[in-house]
């Protein structure tokens, strides 16, 4: 499976005579991923949370005790590009900012994306801010023409939610 890191190009190999110096990303195959021929497509919620299982919770700068919010980025065939871990915030709070959710987005070209995030408390019932925050990145993704298809939200097995994590788009927060 294909999955995109971004690197920031060293300060040595930016031009120093430029007085605005912006950063210079590049994206890099990376192959160290499992090649699952279940994981390459991510069309239900089922296939994203277990692609969080597999992959996400392996990043090194995944923290399972706080939230931590993950882009999954889909090419238009609906198949994972790769994952970025965009913020890692405390206990029962994140920050997220479109800025940020699509800019490794843009950067590889991604047509659809799906927004996941943890609860450490183990429900992973979404709150009203989750509701709202997903419906403004909702709206930014449809500026930039590049399709929200889900925030799932991963919390603990239990016996009201077996699956240990909620879709918004099955509780019908999206629309078709």
């Amino acid at each position: 499976m294909r999955q995109l890191a971004l690197l920031d190009v060293p300060a040595k190999r930016r031009s120093s005579t430029l007085a605005f110096n912006p950063k210079e990303f590049k994206a890099q195959v990376m192959r160290e991923c499992p090649t699952a021929a279940e994981m390459q497509l991510c069309d239900t919620p089922d296939k994203a949370a277990a692609y969080w299982r597999s992959n996400v919770v392996s990043h090194p700068y995944f923290n399972a005790d706080v939230e931590c919010f993950v882009t999954i980025l889909l090419n238009t065939r609906r198949k994972i590009q790769g994952h970025h871990l965009v913020s890692t915030g405390i206990l029962d709070t994140i920050l997220v900012h479109p800025r940020e959710v699509f800019r490794v987005a843009m950067i590889c070209a991604s047509a659809a994306v799906v927004l996941m995030h943890n609860h450490p408390s183990g429900d992973p019932t979404p709150s009203e801010a989750d509701i709202k925050v997903t419906r403004d990145l909702i709206r930014a993704g449809q500026l930039m023409k590049i399709e929200v298809l889900d925030h799932i939200f991963i919390g603990q097995p239990s016996s009201e939610k077996p699956s240990g994590f909620v879709s918004l788009r099955d509780l019908g927060y999206f629309y078709s």
